[in-house]
């Protein structure tokens, strides 16, 4: 195992399968747009299942439209799952996603070729929908696989051209998956090798991270209500000026964060002014939050100690303050016994690799809570992603597909 795996060359084939991929939704930008049920994501999908059963893999799709390539194991009882999401963002790039599932054929491929029959079920899922690009609706292929997926939640949902959420999908050839199914009970893990999206590996020069928790968030629309008036008559002492009171609290908010440090983030990425006039004092100012920590309690704290801040902010300079948290997520930690897995079989191939946490969502906190989880990174150029210009070299991407292989031999073959 050792020895095949360090010898194989995979970047070609990889990169190759990505670019191949990526014309399915190819923008005249450069990007990729594929969206759930689109044609082009339809297209995409079905020729995936094609590549799939050229590679002697057992291939169907569910009643969404998750794909799933299967290698069938003597156990035909217990299934080890890889993979990730098919759909893209709007003018996306040709990594994110489509990675992992390619990686997940090619891993598929080679095992088959040299280990034969594994001992569980290893299978590859290319799945329906994580970004909630189309519709405001997201992991809509994961959470229907672990039966977290509700039928009233999208029933009446459009996308931006009115098309509803059940039209597109009944177009597309596919339709609701009974709830009372529940999620799938033959699955023993969940393995997702993905682009990192950030610059961790890149600036430590290392090939792979074994992800071991993903960050939690909060998510905070806030709104100052002040008073509009004239910027020439009114003097600096009468001023109600909801913009800079809002400067005042974003101020304080980032540099509460950079004193407490990694692995805090905190990004005020969306501000509004009103009237938004060169000569009115801004009667209203509209800003964003989003805080992200891998332990709960620590983005507890952080948000209370921010809150009251801007409280305090808010009363220095007479105007008014509502805040409004949209998004309470928590940290989700990955499988103990999975990640150590891989951490063997990175030792024992020689791989350079790091453990660490994501600090972006991926279909993998769907999974976690119910199977056994671990994600895998390869390094991005400049952590560069949802962009055209997402990339990460033929040489890493080999390296993701060669630690997916020593993970599913470990998952799938080990009694």
């Amino acid at each position: 195992m050792k020895e095949i795996i360090q010898t194989l060359d995979l970047a070609e084939e990889t990169a190759g399968r990505l670019d191949w991929l990526g014309d399915f939704g190819k923008d005249p930008e450069g990007g990729v747009s594929r969206l759930l049920y689109t044609k082009e994501w339809v297209e995409g999908q079905h020729a995936l299942k094609d590549w799939m059963e050229n590679e002697g893999l057992e291939a169907r799709f569910d009643e969404v439209g998750n794909l799933y390539g299967t290698l069938k194991g003597k156990n035909a009882n217990e299934t080890v799952l890889t993979g990730s999401h098919v759909d893209t963002v709007t003018n996306g790039g040709r990594y994110d996603g489509a990675y992992g599932i390619v990686a997940g054929i090619i891993a598929l491929k080679y095992l088959k070729k040299h280990f034969g029959q594994p001992v569980r079920n290893i299978e590859v899922v290319s799945m329906a929908e994580e970004e909630g690009s189309r519709f405001p609706y997201s992991f809509w292929g994961s959470k229907n696989i672990v039966g977290l997926a509700k039928q009233a939640e999208v029933e009446t949902i459009k996308d931006f051209d009115g098309v509803p959420f059940v039209d597109a999908m009944k177009n597309a050839g596919f339709r609701f998956k009974e709830e009372s199914n529940g999620p799938r009970k033959d699955l023993t893990a969940f393995v997702e090798v993905h682009v990192e999206q950030g610059s961790v590996l890149e600036t430590e020069k290392t090939a792979i991270g074994v992800v071991n928790n993903i960050v939690g968030q909060r998510r905070y629309t806030v709104e100052i209500t002040g008073e509009a008036n004239h910027a020439g008559t009114t003097p600096m002492g009468y001023r109600k000026d909801a913009m800079f009171a809002a400067s005042h609290m974003i101020h304080e908010i980032i540099s509460m964060a950079r004193k407490i440090g990694d692995p805090l983030v905190t990004t005020v990425g969306k501000i509004e002014a009103y009237p938004n006039i060169v000569n009115v004092v801004p009667g209203k100012a509209i800003f964003t939050i989003d805080v992200r920590h891998t332990a709960k309690e620590a983005i507890v704290s952080f948000t209370e100690q921010m809150t009251a801040r801007m409280q305090e902010i808010s009363n220095e300079h007479g105007v008014e303050m509502n805040i409004d948290l949209w998004m309470d997520e928590d940290p989700v930690p990955m499988d103990q016994r999975v990640v150590e897995l891989i951490e063997k079989q990175c030792k024992e191939n020689g791989l350079n690799y790091k453990v660490m946490h994501s600090g972006a969502g991926h279909d993998s906190q769907i999974f976690a809570p119910i199977v056994p989880t671990a994600m895998l990174f390869v390094p991005s150029l400049k952590g560069i992603s949802h962009n055209p210009a997402e990339f990460t070299e033929p040489a890493d991407l080999a390296e993701g597909v060669k630690a997916l292989i020593g993970a599913l031999y470990e998952l799938g073959y080990k009694e």
